[in-house]
């Protein structure tokens, strides 16, 4: 077995990281305008551990909708975050690489929250694993804090705050707008943990 992590650089992926500690990691910048900031708090967490850390760069932005694009979320959006199969195409993507490194486990940030959209479901999970484990090499996609909250993941990883706080939780631009889905959970979370925010501003 061979594990590598999809690293977002978001509070989720970070904790994942910390807490199961990956054989490789990679980040894509797939045309999403916070892409720059999400790369570098992945490249963080790498170095502290030592994980090999690559980033893949692939512009879809024309393929987007929503926050994430920077453009009208589509009319089938359920929120204005969404972005279409925007989850298939990452763990593809990621795959396609990681199969060169002999990825056999691939790892995903997901939780339980996630599944407000169909793609963080635990039925998807399964689905695009069973849809990768078909092909060439035979890789597996598991979400191994899909049943914990954000919160729970944070406690069970212990994750030091200073590095929680280098997270990149903003959907609309490299640097954190304050204003969106991502930028709220990321300061309602840090509140509910019980960590200091200002300490690391």
């Amino acid at each position: 077995m061979k594990s590598g992590l999809m690293l977002s650089g978001g509070m989720d992926s970070l904790a994942l990281a910390w807490w199961k500690r990956p054989e490789i990691a990679f980040t894509l910048n797939y045309g999403q305008l916070a892409a720059q900031a999400e790369i570098e708090a992945s490249m963080n967490i790498c170095q502290q551990l030592d994980i090999p850390h690559h980033v893949i760069e692939i512009d879809c932005r024309q393929l987007g909708s929503g926050d994430m694009a920077g453009r009208q979320a589509d009319s089938l959006a359920p929120a204005s975050d969404w972005w279409p199969f925007r989850n298939q195409m990452l763990v593809t993507l990621t795959a396609m690489k990681a199969i060169t490194f002999g990825v056999t486990h691939l790892w995903l940030g997901t939780v339980k929250s996630d599944g407000f959209h169909r793609d963080g479901s635990p039925e998807f999970m399964s689905a695009i694993s069973h849809l990768l484990s078909l092909q060439g090499g035979g890789m597996v996609v598991e979400a191994p804090a899909i049943g914990l909250s954000t919160v729970e993941l944070i406690r069970e990883s212990r994750i030091p705050a200073s590095l929680l706080a280098w997270a990149h939780s903003c959907h609309k631009s490299h640097v954190a707008c304050g204003d969106c889905r991502g930028c709220n959970k990321y300061m309602e979370v840090f509140q509910e943990v019980g960590y200091d925010l200002d300490r690391f501003g």
